[in-house]
């Protein structure tokens, strides 16, 4: 074991704790505590009090505490194992959190259990680095930076995030969908919910954030709904062109059944089809010919109205892409 006569942590940015390799630490020896940083002796599972931001000889004249620690002589040179631990005293920023599997989130538009996963981070600061130390290396048997992310992660974060979620979704009736417009609000709402267990953890919530939140998208309930939502907003643009649209579409399969019956209806309905596709189509060259007892949409050369027809019919189905590229054309070069 190697004998130890500087005792010091270069901390990298996100660092909270730190344990200096075991070894046989020389009494006299340096101890360097930087601005940022406070630092603690533990010898047979007992703390020694904090040694806050300079260079520290130790020794018992300077350190009192050593020498009932260390038991040693007065003035004794003699090297002695000691357990020493840093802390990062100041703000820790950008710890990660996450869904590693999506949740389940009631939504109360659709009264549908959706699957959510959401990612953001957050930061922290030490309230008591004392207390915090001896939870740290005594509950949590925590060594290392990620151990003390993974337990504030898995004990706080993510036992909150499916309450915390669905508690914003109801007070401000949102649909999961809609989730990704309100992440600085569940961010707020989120660090408010459970700030007070970071305090219970001796830590002080500085920021919590929410960086994404989205719904996988092979979900079987996702694709559902997602198809109900794309009809509801083809039957809000379309308006009464819904209806006709929803004909044709019966007319079609109707005029694709097999068997003498289906092919007789088919041929009348194919039949009339064509007759209603022509007269759609008569109306939107020439919005002037209107069927009797209809009245005039717009008037008779507006391009506008009769270009707004012709992409309602290319989104209904009834008319091809070249078919409604070519009458564009024409629309567009007349004006």
């Amino acid at each position: 074991m190697a004998l130890i006569d500087v005792v010091d942590w270069q901390n990298k940015e996100g660092e909270i704790l730190y344990r200096f390799p075991e070894g046989d630490v020389v009494m006299g020896a340096q101890l360097i505590v930087r601005e940022h940083q406070i630092a603690f002796f533990m010898k047979e599972g007992k703390l020694a009090d904090a040694l806050g931001p300079g260079r520290h000889t130790l020794e018992s004249k300077n350190i009192p505490i050593l020498e009932k620690l260390v038991n040693l002589p007065f003035g004794g040179k003699s090297p002695f194992p000691a357990e020493i631990f840093f802390l990062n005293n100041t703000i820790i920023p950008d710890l990660k959190w996450g869904t590693p599997q999506p949740i389940q989130i009631m939504d109360p538009e659709f009264n549908l259990a959706i699957p959510v996963r959401a990612f953001g981070s957050y930061s922290i600061k030490l309230k008591d680095p004392k207390e915090f130390l001896l939870m740290a290396i005594g509950s949590w048997q925590a060594k290392t930076t990620e151990d003390i992310a993974k337990t504030l992660r898995d004990q706080i974060i993510m036992t909150r995030l499916q309450d915390l979620i669905s508690e914003f979704m109801i007070k401000q009736n949102v649909s999961a969908l809609k989730l990704v417009a309100y992440l600085d609000e569940i961010g707020e709402a989120g660090k408010n919910k459970i700030q007070d267990e970071f305090h219970d953890f001796q830590l002080e919530l500085v920021k919590f954030n929410v960086q994404s939140i989205n719904i996988p998208e092979e979900d079987e309930t996702v694709k559902r709904l997602k198809k109900i939502l794309t009809d509801k907003a083809e039957m809000k643009i379309m308006g009464s062109d819904y209806d006709k649209r929803r004909t044709f579409d019966t007319m079609e399969k109707a005029a694709g059944n097999e068997g003498m019956a289906g092919g007789m209806m088919g041929a009348g309905m194919g039949f009339s089809m064509g007759n209603q596709m022509g007269a759609m189509m008569g109306n939107v060259m020439n919005p002037g010919m209107q069927q009797p007892g209809a009245q005039a949409a717009a008037p008779a050369n507006d391009p506008m109205a009769k270009l707004q027809k012709l992409k309602q019919m290319l989104d209904g189905g009834l008319i091809s892409q070249q078919e409604y590229d070519t009458k564009k054309n024409e629309i567009l070069a007349s004006m």
